[in-house]
């Protein structure tokens, strides 16, 4: 299975470098790996401790930081170092404000380059977020003794270590990772059973960033006067169906605010022909009043804003579920006391299920269900209030789960 293994990789590598001819955001994943090993050989040296999370993209770098910042106060000796796989994760990170020494892609995983990148410090401890596992990285921690955990571990039932062909996957697992903190209970029940003991239930680590994002400042300008006191709707990482949804409500709603940060700046274009009338955001900068826009819409062009954005909705309406690339971050909304929409594919995020299941938030199969939704939520104060009231409650009553993540951690 290590040689398929192996393949798959060799395989990966190429399609990558030939999908990088065409598609911008492949093209700085294979690029910006080139400069990997430069960039920790002018940071570190070998003898420097450090403690490395790695995360697949922005979602698990959130969910891993509470945990490398307590780690930090530890060790605050050691330096740190944060991976990416991909170039979305990398390029909003890398462009703000961290707590790093380095930040870099992973490389691929090949022997060579592992042991090549590991020999350039000395890694104190490791952690992985969620389900971003690779072998022969795994392997070679483990032969070099190093503590490696899974933090925010989900383990769902059609994963490939529930295959007829998934144990050599299981095994490297068993034999490498130090401990497993599991998000769920459904998640250690499935990890014990394919034999995978060394696990506990500690939670979802977002919970713990997401508090700490609603006591920071979250001022932005212009927002305020922008919504001179009505109910405002927040799209937040918005795809293609949630623009559409924004269109619905924007028809049946006159006197409601709509603030509208894509998931992707790309986008920013095809909501101006969507809404010609908007404003955008980068336009206010250096402006000293509102006063002579009118529109109700107005465009996030600028990148870093969103989860601020949420303390001034009244709904928020968060993207990727109404299809397969994955559900947004609906806690940052419900830390707020903001009830959250979206759509009903959200396989991996059962932090949705419980929202829904606390009636903080909903889900829905279309996106007319949803727009005729928040029409009528907007028009009905009891029932806003009410699920404002518990979707923040339901984000302030999870346990600390960095801190139970901490002491076990240290013990062993």
């Amino acid at each position: 299975m290590s040689r398929v293994y192996n393949i798959f990789i060799h395989l990966l590598i190429i399609g990558m470098k030939f999908l990088s001819l065409f598609n911008d955001k492949t093209k700085k994943g294979v690029e910006g790996r080139k400069q990997s090993l430069e960039k920790i050989r002018e940071k570190f040296l070998s003898s420097d401790k450090v403690i490395w999370m790695h995360a697949a993209s922005l979602g698990e770098y959130e969910q891993g930081l509470p945990v490398l910042e307590q780690l930090k106060e530890n060790f605050p000796d050691c330096k740190i170092l944060i991976t990416f796989f991909s170039p979305s994760g990398y390029e909003n990170v890398v462009k703000k404000k961290h707590i790093a020494d380095v930040v870099c892609y992973l490389p691929f995983d090949l022997k060579k380059s592992v042991r090549e990148f590991l020999a350039q410090f000395d890694c104190e401890i490791f952690f992985t977020v969620k389900y971003d596992y690779w072998y022969h990285l795994l392997a070679e921690l483990k032969k070099r003794k190093i503590k490696t955990f899974v933090i925010s571990a989900l383990f769902y039932e059609n994963q490939s270590f529930f295959t007829t062909y998934g144990k050599w996957f299981t095994q490297q697992l068993k034999r490498n990772i130090t401990w497993f903190f599991h998000q769920t209970h459904q998640s250690y029940v499935l990890a014990k059973n394919i034999g995978l003991l060394n696990s506990s239930v500690t939670g979802d680590t977002r919970f713990d960033r997401v508090k700490q994002l609603k006591i920071r400042d979250n001022h932005i300008d212009f927002i305020e006067d922008f919504i001179s006191g009505k109910k405002t709707v927040v799209f937040g990482s918005s795809w293609q169906a949630e623009e559409r949804i924004a269109q619905m409500i924007y028809l049946e709603n006159t006197n409601v605010k709509f603030i509208i940060a894509p998931h992707d700046l790309k986008r920013v274009e095809n909501l101006k022909e969507i809404f010609p009338e908007a404003i955008l955001y980068s336009n206010l900068i250096g402006r000293s009043t509102l006063q002579s826009f009118s529109s109700p819409i107005l465009i996030i062009d600028s990148i870093g804003l969103l989860s601020k954005l949420y303390s001034y909705a009244d709904i928020a309406v968060v993207g990727g579920g109404f299809h397969n690339a994955g559900l947004h971050n609906i806690l940052e909304a419900a830390a707020f006391g903001v009830p959250v929409i979206f759509g009903n594919h959200y396989r991996k995020n059962p932090e949705a299920d419980d929202l829904i299941l606390a009636d903080g938030g909903k889900a829905f199969i279309d996106e007319k269900s949803a727009a005729e939704f928040v029409s009528k939520l907007l028009k009905n104060e009891k029932q806003l209030e009410k699920m404002s009231v518990n979707a923040e409650r339901f984000v302030d009553e999870k346990h600390d789960s960095t801190k139970l993540i901490i002491n076990k951690m240290l013990s062993l």
